[in-house]
Order: C-alpha cells, then structure tokens, then sequence
C-alpha cells in the first residue's frame, strides 16, 4: 500500500492546490491560512463548494475525522495533513479510529490514506512535556505490537526492527524526528496488527473518562502506561519476544529498559479498578485477539499483583 508525499511547508505554499480549505485550531492555523489564501472553516461540513484541498492540521483524532469524512462525502477531494503530534501516525496511515458512543471503531482502507502529509516541525514546539512523553509510548506502542504481532510476516519484521532501532535513540520527548518514527509504526502495524496494549486502552478510555474527568485520559495515555506491563507479560507467557526480537538483531533487554520510563505507578494503580472491572470486555477486543500471545481470564492476575515490578 503506497503512503503519502511528504512535502514541505515551502512545497505546500507554492503548490496549485486551487481552492483551499483548512480545518484546525485558529491560533495554529492563522499563519498557514494566510499564506495558502485558504479558507479557514469550524466543521468538515462547512466546506465551501468547489473546495478541491482540505489541509487539516491537528493530532489523530481530528485527522482520522477528516480521513473519513472525506472518503464518505467528498472522496475527490485532496487531503492534505499537517501532525501538530505525533505518536499516532494517523497523518500517513490507512488506518482510522473513530469514538462511537464510548467503543472504538477502527476502519482500513486505501480511501483513508491522505494525498499528502506536510511537516512543520515548529508546531511541535506547543507540546507539553507531559504530552509528548505519552505520544511516544503511543508510537512505541504501535512499533512492537506491530513487530510481535502473529499476522506479521519476515519483511514487515525486518522494516520495524529497523525502526525500532532507530527509536532507542529517539528522547522520549519532543524531537523532530518522532514525526516520521510514528508514522512508520503505524503505517507498519496497519499491515500486521496490535495486541494487548490497544485492547486496554481501547476498552479503558471511556470509562476513565467519564469516572476521573479531571485526570485527562486518553488513548496515548493509557498505551503508554501499559506498554511495559504487557510487553512484559508477553516475555514471560511466551519465549516469542525474546526469539523474534534476536532473530531481527534486537537487544530485548535494552528495549524494554527503553520503554520502562513510560510507566507511572500512580496512573497505573488509578486505572488498574477499571482494568478488573473491564477485564473480560479487554478480552473480547480484536486488539487483544491478535495479541503475541494468548490472554486468558487468569491473566489479569498478573497485572493485579503488579508482576512486572518484580
């Protein structure tokens, strides 16, 4: 599956894109709708007629918006995205995940590959801290899920083994470089798949949301909290991590010690009654369901105890 051009801000201004529209947050946008003499509109359903560009410039929520939107109204339309975060690689992936009524919808096709991705590096000078340390652990998420995945094949693990490398010596922080790293992940797991990691937070998110509204849960979050304790389930089910890891030149002490960091105690202990509560619902998610290695009910002992600690 072919992946969008990449294109420089420069590239973007000087292109004929005829009539343009850009879909974003006003005080990131004003400068790049005056230089494109573009429209700036509130909702996808504002677009002006005869519009023949939509640059829409945010994080992956709102560009797995646009992806569909797009492939369901206006599917002649060019798609220009501009990530102002990275880790869920959504500006470069045919994968898109919408929220309906609490669960996860998770769409692929070729229709929700954008035309174009362009990179401003600049907007990633707004992250905070915090943010950016958790779209790492989404990124990371998306790289060893994908890796380990069972529909995975020898060249799929070849490209993210070379990724996963390069992403070792990656800060987990704000860095340029995290803009292309994420959207090789998870234009790499589209072609494979997710595991454990995305069945938690895919099941998780809502609920938190709703039962801890002021604690700001949500997807990149909740990967980033449990990459560690499922990466390290998986070692311990299943000799697979260790043996497709050193099949591919990969040090799996070294990169665990490198996603370890990501996990807090006290997110953890602040989801964990959601996790027992929600257990057999993790287990039914097709994330969970093509997972390295098999979950079982008993499985939540594990994380119960906090065995990964040990």
């Amino acid at each position: 599956m072919a992946r969008p051009e990449v294109w420089t801000q420069e590239r973007l201004a000087a292109a004929d894109l005829g009539p343009t529209a850009v879909w974003g947050h006003p005080q990131r946008t004003a400068a790049l709708v005056s230089q494109l003499g573009a429209t700036l509109v509130d909702a996808l359903n504002d677009l002006p007629a005869g519009t023949e560009t939509l640059v829409v410039v945010g994080g992956g929520t709102r560009i797995d918006q646009a992806k569909v939107w797009r492939a369901r109204e206006r599917p002649g339309l060019r798609l220009v995205t501009i990530p102002s975060l990275w880790g869920s690689g959504a500006d470069a992936s045919p994968v898109a995940v919408l929220d309906r009524d609490g669960h996860k919808e998770v769409l692929l096709g070729e229709q929700y590959l954008p035309d174009i991705r362009c990179i401003v590096p600049e907007l990633l000078d707004t992250v905070p801290a915090s943010q950016a340390r958790d779209a790492c652990g989404d990124a990371w998420s998306h790289a060893l899920e994908g890796f380990l995945s069972p529909l995975a094949d020898d060249a799929l693990r070849a490209e993210l083994a070379q990724l996963i490398r390069s992403m070792v010596a990656l800060p987990l922080a704000r860095h340029p470089d995290w803009l292309e790293a994420s959207a090789r992940a998870c234009a790499g797991q589209a072609r494979s798949g997710v595991g454990l990691v995305h069945g938690i937070a895919h099941t998780l998110e809502a609920p938190l949301r709703a039962e801890q509204p002021a604690a700001g849960w949500g997807h990149a979050r909740l990967c980033a909290r449990f990459l560690y304790p499922v990466m390290c389930f998986d070692r311990q089910a299943s000799d697979k991590l260790d043996h497709l890891m050193a099949a591919h030149g990969l040090d799996a002490d070294a990169v665990l010690a490198r996603v370890r960091p990501l996990y807090d105690d006290a997110d953890y202990r602040a989801a964990l009654p959601a996790l027992e509560r929600l257990w057999r619902q993790v287990l039914r998610d097709p994330c969970t369901r093509t997972n390295s290695t098999l979950v079982r009910p008993q499985s939540l002992a594990y994380f119960s105890e906090r065995a990964f600690l040990a």
